[in-house]
């Protein structure tokens, strides 16, 4: 077998409800006159663009992209990353969201993940144990955070 290809996410949606902008409206709204009276308007104004930014990322819909693993490397979407650059991987089939985990060399964004078919674990792992180093890992509190709360 020389590739793997399927299509997935970009990354994991979950549907908001008016409850969720309100209750991130009113956590940011605090936030930000809090900062204001301990005269620190600048950190209010930052709170505000980014609650904001955050929001709108988190109510769009993630693209559908073409996912490929290949003798060379792994493709998500368009970008695609050689086997030189993943210190090792790791294939979670136990969670809600079965994906793979790749821990990358470069160090701004170490973890890149990927949304797969429960049905295709077992062949993803075998393919990528070939080229790239097992090891179990897990993402980030932060980025654990932010699955739970949905963004």
């Amino acid at each position: 077998m020389e590739k793997i290809e399927w299509r997935s996410p970009q990354h994991i949606y979950t549907e908001k409800t008016a409850d969720w902008y309100w209750i991130v409206g009113i956590i940011t709204v605090t936030i930000a006159i809090v900062s204001v009276i301990l005269n620190n308007v600048i950190f209010a104004i930052l709170i505000m663009v980014s609650s904001f930014t955050l929001s709108l990322f988190a109510s769009h819909e993630p693209e559908i992209v073409l996912n490929e693993i290949n003798t060379s490397g792994i493709k998500k979407g368009t970008v695609f990353y050689p086997y030189s650059d993943a210190e090792s991987f790791w294939v979670e089939t136990g969670d809600r969201y079965p994906r793979i985990l790749f821990k990358l060399k470069q160090k701004l964004s170490q973890y890149l993940i990927i949304l797969i078919d429960l049905d295709d674990a077992e062949s993803i792992k075998n393919f990528l144990s070939q080229h790239v180093t097992e090891e179990k890992m897990t993402e980030s509190i932060f980025e654990k955070l932010l699955i739970y709360f949905g963004f």
